[in-house]
């Protein structure tokens, strides 16, 4: 009797699954996804062999209770013996499908190594008996487009094949141990959606006025929508602030995808504060079901909700995503399934890039070249949305950079209708001289570059008398920061004083109305977002509403990262060559100086290097560039602030050891993050309790101030300046 070989037992072993069953219908699935960047015989194949190795006695004695093997590496011997690079590309797929492609290594790593080649080195059970139920053919030549040498691109190729098999596998276990039952998939069709952003708009596109505000605005809409017709492609969306972006990319977005039959809508956006802010205005024009919010400040009092989120988010099964910078690109030089599942589902995508100024310098020349394979390869359109346009043309290949499309009309004109402020260089300033200035208005924001010296002006003017002063940086928890932003809002509205005293943070955004902005020089594109929040609801003039930026004397106190100092240094020589700062060409001129000053500096870790020089070899770095590959790098450790009920039930429940996500998202209102000296030096000097590694909890009061959240300061040994 002929042995049956087995892949899956049920959890209650009344049911099983066969190997062959497994194979063929994860390849059937891969098959489906990779069809919409034409590589869908390769994705089957690929699929066909990963599990090869489940044919040996010893996988079948493993499910039995047996010991563990290895049953990856046979399928990927197995397509290394049909030859052609796309055959080992598919290797790594195989190899990796549940710890991760691994680095390609060399010829001389033995077996043992815990690359590819030593991987294919290493002797494995007989596999033999799938030759009676498996016609492996191997790979042929994909359909890519190849830009520069090739590397990066068939590396990229490479990830999205293993996006195809990760995901298909999953999904098609997941259905073997759900009754055979596969996932539905949730949200509704784009031409639905659009639907219900016509209806939502319909009353703004009657607006016929031109030189008014809202007659800008819709004349902004309206050339989204018109432009959404176009050729697929690389697209600018450069709109001032306040003019509607938002609202009208999602139309461009969505009139775009229905014009070329596109499979989702993907906003990329740097700050969580952002996104919850976006992804609210999506939910209530198109409805929860169909909006996906994908980072880590999620949260759900329903465990149904949380499940159905946490699925969703795994492969980005809804037609309208949001995330973040972190999650999108980190995916994208990720080695590992869980973070690639999703990728194949960027394909047919409009992604709009939000705030894209906001890219790492560090990491960009491999984020554009991933934007540029994603339109090139992969049937996306991207928009790159902002209203300080970074100068990012010459790092684009010439094949893309020669046909960037703006979508919106008149942009030098719609600058200067949207003005709502006059930016005023206020020169070098000592603390006295800001103070004064302060102390002189009712209603004034204050951003400035170093933490320390924001407890210092805010302290000193607290010191004075002053009333309505508030205080605002990281060393607050999220929850503490939003209640100072609601009364501070409700003091604004009300007419009372209120001086608000921030680091950054206020401009990721936060939208404030104050009639006064002090902001202390930095990145010109910081300036401006700064200038934002500078009668922003215009019911003043410009003239009577001044954005004042400055350096202070000897730089104020402490140091700054040098990132940072870069930043304020080529804002410095904009500031002497123009005399508006805000004009569109002096922006782009402070880009321009900002990346060519950093330009050895634009892939910290020589990643598209990395890749190119394994396009003859096919030797590529995958699990090393996904290590290193961290757009936030600083070296930071978590502290729970247990003051609030419920932020105390949440540390009880970490002390007896009950983690979950759920809990861990939770915990993130009530969470900062310190740098580690900063970190060891409180536990050193018994202010927090570690719980595990890089978590503590911080219980006494005496330690965090109500009004400027954790207490580090120099005098103790303790703070970073920045």
């Amino acid at each position: 009797m002929k042995q049956k070989y087995l892949a899956h037992i049920s959890e209650d072993r009344t049911r099983e699954q066969s190997v062959k069953a497994h194979l063929l219908e994860t390849a059937e699935l891969a098959e489906k996804f990779a069809s919409t960047f034409h590589s869908d015989m390769q994705a089957a194949e690929t699929a066909k062999a990963h599990d090869l190795g489940k044919y040996s006695d010893g996988f079948q004695e493993r499910l039995f209770g047996g010991e563990r093997v290895d049953h990856a590496t046979a399928g990927a011997k197995e397509l290394c013996g049909k030859g052609n690079i796309f055959n080992y590309c598919a290797a790594y797929c195989v190899a990796g499908h549940h710890g991760g492609m691994p680095d390609g290594g060399s010829v001389g790593d033995g077996a043992g190594a815990p690359t590819l080649q030593g991987r294919l080195k290493n002797s494995v059970n007989d596999y033999s008996p799938f030759k009676d139920e498996i016609q492996l053919h191997g790979l042929s030549a994909p359909p890519l487009k190849i830009l520069g040498k090739g590397g990066f691109t068939l590396s990229f190729w490479t990830r999205m094949l293993f996006s195809c098999l990760v995901d298909a596998d999953f999904l098609n276990t997941e259905a073997f141990m759900n009754q055979g039952i596969y996932r539905e998939s949730d949200g509704e069709p784009l031409s639905v959606l659009m639907q219900k952003y016509n209806d939502h708009v319909s009353s703004w596109l009657d607006n016929q006025e031109t030189d008014t505000v809202d007659g800008r605005r819709t004349e902004i809409l309206r050339a989204c929508l018109k432009m959404g017709k176009g050729e697929q492609g690389l697209y600018t969306l450069t709109v001032p602030t306040g003019g509607g972006k938002t609202v009208s990319s999602l139309g461009f977005a969505l009139r775009h995808g229905i014009e070329h039959e596109m499979e989702r809508i993907v906003y990329v956006i740097p700050f969580t504060s952002i996104i919850e802010q976006n992804a609210q205005v999506f939910r209530k024009i198109l409805g929860d079901e169909n909006v996906l919010e994908d980072h880590c400040n999620v949260t759900f009092e329903d465990e149904q909700e949380e499940e159905k989120h946490r699925l969703a988010a795994e492969n980005y099964d809804k037609p309208v995503v949001v995330t973040t910078n972190v999650q999108f690109f980190e995916s994208l030089f990720s080695n590992k399934p869980s973070k690639c599942r999703k990728l194949h589902n960027l394909t047919k995508s409009v992604i709009i890039f939000d705030e894209v100024q906001m890219l790492p310098t560090e990491y960009l020349k491999p984020c554009i070249q991933a934007i540029s394979e994603l339109v090139y390869n992969y049937g996306c359109t991207a928009v790159l949305c902002t209203a300080t346009q970074p100068a990012l043309k010459k790092y684009f290949p010439k094949e893309l950079a020669e046909d960037i499309k703006e979508i919106s009309p008149r942009v030098q004109d719609m600058y200067a209708l949207f003005k709502r402020t006059n930016v005023v260089n206020g020169g070098v300033m000592t603390k006295e001289d800001l103070l004064d200035a302060l102390k002189q208005k009712k209603q004034a924001l204050c951003i400035l570059n170093k933490r320390i010296d924001v407890q210092e002006v805010y302290r000193q003017l607290i010191n004075e008398g002053e009333n309505g002063v508030y205080h605002l940086s990281t060393y607050m928890y999220p929850l503490h920061r939003k209640r100072i932003l609601k009364t501070v809002r409700e003091k604004l509205a009300e007419g009372k004083p209120c001086r608000l005293i921030a680091t950054s943070l206020i401009e990721a955004g936060v939208d404030l109305n104050f009639p006064s902005v002090y902001r202390e020089l930095a990145g010109i594109d910081s300036v401006i977002q700064a200038a934002g929040r500078c009668n922003r609801e215009g019911k003043l003039s410009a003239d009577q509403c001044k954005t004042i930026f400055f350096q202070f004397e000897n730089q104020g106190s402490g140091r700054l990262p040098s990132s940072i100092k870069q930043m304020r240094d080529v804002s410095a020589q904009i500031v002497r060559k123009y005399e508006d700062i805000t004009d569109l060409k002096a922006i782009h001129d402070y880009f321009a100086r900002l990346y060519d000053f950093r330009r050895d500096f634009l892939d910290k870790h020589k990643v598209i290097e990395a890749f190119e020089k394994g396009s003859r070899s096919c030797s590529f770095p995958f699990q090393t560039v996904a290590k290193e590959f961290h757009l936030i790098e600083q070296d930071t450790k978590t502290v729970l602030i247990a003051l609030e009920d419920s932020a105390k039930e949440i540390a009880e429940k970490m002390v007896d050891q009950q983690y979950s996500m759920q809990l861990m998202r939770k915990a993130g209102k009530y969470c900062i993050n310190l740098y580690e000296n900063d970190y060891s030096a409180l536990w050193e000097m018994g202010m927090i309790t570690p719980l595990f590694d890089g978590f503590a909890v911080l219980e006494q009061s005496t330690y965090y101030d109500e009004n400027c959240g954790i207490q580090l300061n120099t005098e103790m040994g303790i703070g970073h300046y920045y």
